[in-house]
């Protein structure tokens, strides 16, 4: 039985959905076509949708589930936190743990802030540069995904010089400078001459199917924003606890002067965070600066939220200990070897990028080393590789560029069948 005629109840929850919800869903990028799957029970890497049928998750809740869905150890954690409160709205203890296990295990992190965000993250942090260099431009990369804030909602998607939103004033795009990944000549000619309070860039650039930084690039960025005064700030959402318990800034040994955090960070519950040196964190103290206009401001209802906090603290005790970081970059290892191998057997082209637990598959002959080198996939390709992945219950996003994550839950089975579908899709199409 196929997709469709399996999922008939997803069907009528969708047309439902879509009197109430504009596209029927609560994020375009959930809108699988025809119809999105309704989700029931998730445990592991394992998706029951309403009608029973088990997927398969390479999602993993966007990359933020690095120990799976419903980890006992956090669920433990939290059903205990509940009947202590949801939210307090005044001081705890648990904020206070957190933000020390972050400072403890992060190279470059020695005060905290939280938000409830990745998006929020990107906000605050981005005005704290901007209030530390008293400078107002900054560099972010192209087909970087900083969120919703509108100076960063800028060249996210090809051709990069089209507006990113209706409604997005133009005004606030004039002070971002935009400029390609793994391009250490532009990097330069941005910051020379130019007042650049930061250079904003993801280690791993994810939307672009986590394209890997080529040798010397990010010692590069750390290098010319020390001759500018510029702050580095690294977006570590996705690779913030994902690619060591250090995060990126570990695994590849460059120090950001601000990181941004977010998934991994609340062990499946809403979170954000940023962090950076003390001498730059000062200037949110109201005690220091009580003047507002001296201050950078930052606050949020669910910062600290102590459901968040708590399931951050179990999963940063879990990840502090390196072992699931074995597990899950093996497999990472070999499912991009596994999938580059098959492309290679049967002649199709397409290549894989990635690192550690991230995966990601492109229908072009060499690896794309920038946001540009993705466009010229075969996108058509590519959605035909989703929906028959899908058709064997396997699920990722998205469909225009398999995007995947490992996660500890995943089995060296699960990896198998993976390669055994994409084996079949390969083998027709070759």
């Amino acid at each position: 039985m196929g997709y469709v005629d399996r999922t008939q109840k997803s069907k009528k929850l969708f047309e439902r959905a879509k009197k109430v919800l504009p596209g029927g869903v609560t994020y375009a990028l959930r809108a699988v076509m025809p119809h999105p799957f309704y989700v029931k029970h998730a445990e592991g890497v394992k998706l029951t949708d309403v009608e029973g049928n088990v997927y398969t998750d390479y999602w993993v809740g966007h990359g933020a589930l690095i120990l799976g869905h419903s980890p006992r150890p956090i669920i433990q954690a939290v059903a205990k936190q509940l009947h202590e409160g949801t939210h307090y709205g005044f001081c705890h203890e648990l904020e206070v743990e957190l933000a020390e296990r972050i400072v403890d295990m992060v190279p470059s992190a020695e005060m905290v802030r939280y938000t409830s965000s990745g998006t929020e993250g990107n906000l605050y942090a981005t005005r704290l540069a901007r209030s530390y260099t008293k400078r107002q431009k900054m560099v972010k990369i192209e087909g970087g995904w900083h969120g919703g804030y509108d100076p960063l909602h800028k060249a996210v998607h090809a051709p990069f010089n089209t507006p990113e939103s209706a409604g997005l004033n133009p005004k606030h795009l004039e002070d971002t400078i935009a400029i390609p990944y793994n391009d250490l000549e532009a990097a330069e000619k941005a910051l020379k001459g130019e007042d650049i309070a930061c250079l904003l860039v993801e280690p791993v650039l994810g939307a672009g199917g986590f394209i890997v930084p080529e040798p010397g690039y990010l010692e590069g960025l750390r290098e010319l924003c020390d001759q500018t005064g510029t702050l580095l700030i690294f977006d570590e959402v996705i690779t913030g606890f994902r690619l060591a318990a250090g995060c990126a800034q570990e695994k590849f040994g460059v120090a950001p002067d601000l990181t941004i955090m977010g998934k991994i960070l609340g062990g499946g519950f809403p979170i954000g965070a940023f962090t950076g040196p003390a001498e730059v964190f000062d200037l949110i103290d109201h005690i220091k600066y009580p003047k507002m206009e001296e201050r950078s401001a930052h606050g949020g209802t669910f910062t600290g939220n102590p459901i968040s906090m708590t399931a951050g603290i179990v999963s940063l005790d879990i990840l502090k200990t390196g072992a699931v970081y074995k597990h899950v970059d093996r497999l990472g290892d070999r499912m991009r070897s596994g999938l580059d191998e098959l492309a290679n057997r049967y002649g199709i082209k397409a290549s894989t990028t990635g690192v550690g637990s991230c995966f990601a598959l492109h229908f072009m002959e060499d690896p794309p080393r920038n946001a540009r080198d993705v466009i010229k996939g075969d996108f058509e390709m590519s959605t035909a590789y989703f929906k028959h992945m899908l058709e064997n219950n396997i699920a990722y996003m998205s469909p225009t560029v398999c995007h995947a994550f490992m996660c500890e839950p995943h089995t060296d089975e699960d990896l198998e069948e993976f390669l055994r579908a994409s084996e079949e899709f390969f083998k027709a199409n070759g």
